[in-house]
């Protein structure tokens, strides 16, 4: 990740090509629409190695792209001792790919690891559940939720920030 941003945020599922690249996608557009593509760093990762290199699924590409989002240019690749490294906070799609993230993060940097739907304020979902094996209603839903949930998380990261411009002065 470039040191040149402020805050870094990784999003994570299992394989990479769904929930993750899902969110990804909505989070990347959202931070444009505001402004603050330049200050925050968006990426994703599975806790797998499946799919290392591959498109996002096509079914997750159609959906996202109804709604306005290009998740094309994204591809697959696994969470990296790197990425907990530099990244500010690291996004889980469900508690499966939490608990597998805690258990190879080092302990300082433990505190970064979050559900991404903490975030949500319209829906009540202690998980985006993933879509892989369902129909179209599933790949919506995750929509539904990655967007209510990156709006909140967006909110939170643009107090952050301004805290540390305040905290400079």
């Amino acid at each position: 990740m470039d040191a040149a941003y402020e805050y870094r945020v990784v999003f994570f599922c299992m394989g990479n090509i769904c929930r993750s690249p899902t969110a990804h996608g909505v989070f990347r557009l959202r931070l444009q629409a505001r402004g603050l593509h330049h200050r925050v760093a968006v990426s994703s990762a599975g806790t797998h190695a499946y799919h290392v290199g591959e498109a996002p699924d096509p079914r997750s590409q159609h959906h996202a792209r109804l709604r306005g989002y290009d998740l094309a240019d994204l591809r697959a690749r696994q969470l990296a001792a790197v990425d907990f490294e530099h990244a500010d906070l690291l996004l889980a799609m469900d508690w499966d790919n939490l608990a597998l993230a805690e258990a190879v993060c080092p302990p300082p940097h433990r505190r970064k690891l979050r559900r991404l739907t903490e975030f949500c304020r319209r829906h009540d979902s202690p998980v985006v559940p993933d879509p892989y094996y369902g129909g179209a209603d599933g790949f919506e839903h995750v929509l539904d939720l990655v967007e209510d949930a990156c709006d909140g998380l967006l909110d939170h990261i643009e107090r952050l920030l301004a805290a540390r411009v305040e905290a400079r002065h």
